[in-house]
This record gives structure tokens, C-alpha cells and sequence, in this order.
């Protein structure tokens, strides 16, 4: 490595910066591990207007369900919703032949839910974002 090099420090998220790393690293990934497709998963709740209640998004990878997000409007909590969406993501995951899901949540989000739900915290990362902890979990399906 050259001595004389110069590294350009942002703060502004710029979408060209990351996708051109995105793509970099996507392209050595492809080249290296086995092919798989990332397809992709969403399960909604809507009202007769077609408003969003509820929902769960993520995708199946390979063997894989990766669980991006699962989010149940505050009135509706409590009635079973978010175990109905997450049955759901796991039953379709089974169908596209998947074994394992991934999923993290913050401490105030839902640990206790996936718990109660066969998920096995698998680590943690403690004071993040300084106080707080995120918590990370896979379930066998």
C-alpha cells in the first residue's frame, strides 16, 4: 500500500458511495460462495383502505429466512397479530424449502416475543446504540 494515499471521510449517506461499495462487495461475494437467490418476503395486514396495520418483510436466502422487520400497530397488540405474521413467514419459508430463521430485535422491541416462539438468542450486542442492547435470534424450523 502506497504511503501517499487519501482517504475521502463523509457524513452525508450518500446513495452512489454505497451502492458502489454494495456493488464491489457483491460481486466478490458472488464469486466466491455458493449461488443462492435472495428472494424476497412480505406479509401485510391492511384495512378496507389498503392502510398498512401490520406487517412482516424479509427474505429467504438459501436456507435462510432472514427476518428484516415485523411491526404490529400499538391498538392491535395483544391479540395474537404478530404471532399470525411471523406463523405465516415461517410456514412460507418451510413451502420455498427453508430450515432456519434469523431475526434481531431491540430490548424494548420484542425479545420476550421470540422467545415465546422457539427462537434461541444466539448473542447480543451490549450499550448499543450506548445504553441500550440488541438482541439476535435463530429458530430451527
Amino acid at each position: 500500500m502506497k504511503n501517499d494515499l487519501k482517504f475521502r471521510i463523509t457524513a452525508d449517506g450518500d446513495e452512489k458511495d454505497i451502492n458502489d461499495i454494495f456493488e464491489m462487495l457483491k460481486a466478490y461475494n458472488l464469486s466466491n460462495r455458493e449461488e443462492s437467490k435472495n428472494i424476497p418476503l412480505g406479509i401485510f395486514y391492511e384495512n378496507e383502505k389498503g392502510q398498512k396495520l401490520a406487517g412482516l418483510t424479509g427474505e429467504t436466502f438459501g436456507n435462510w429466512l432472514c427476518i428484516h422487520y415485523l411491526f404490529v400497530n400499538e391498538r392491535l397488540r395483544k391479540d395474537g397479530l404478530g404471532s399470525k405474521l411471523l406463523l405465516a413467514a415461517e410456514n412460507e419459508a418451510r413451502h420455498r424449502g427453508c430450515k432456519y430463521v434469523f431475526v434481531d430485535t431491540f430490548s424494548f422491541q420484542a425479545p420476550e416475543f421470540y422467545i415465546k416462539h422457539g427462537y434461541d438468542e444466539v448473542f447480543t450486542l451490549a450499550d448499543y446504540p450506548y445504553t441500550g442492547k440488541r438482541h439476535y435470534y435463530t429458530k430451527e424450523l
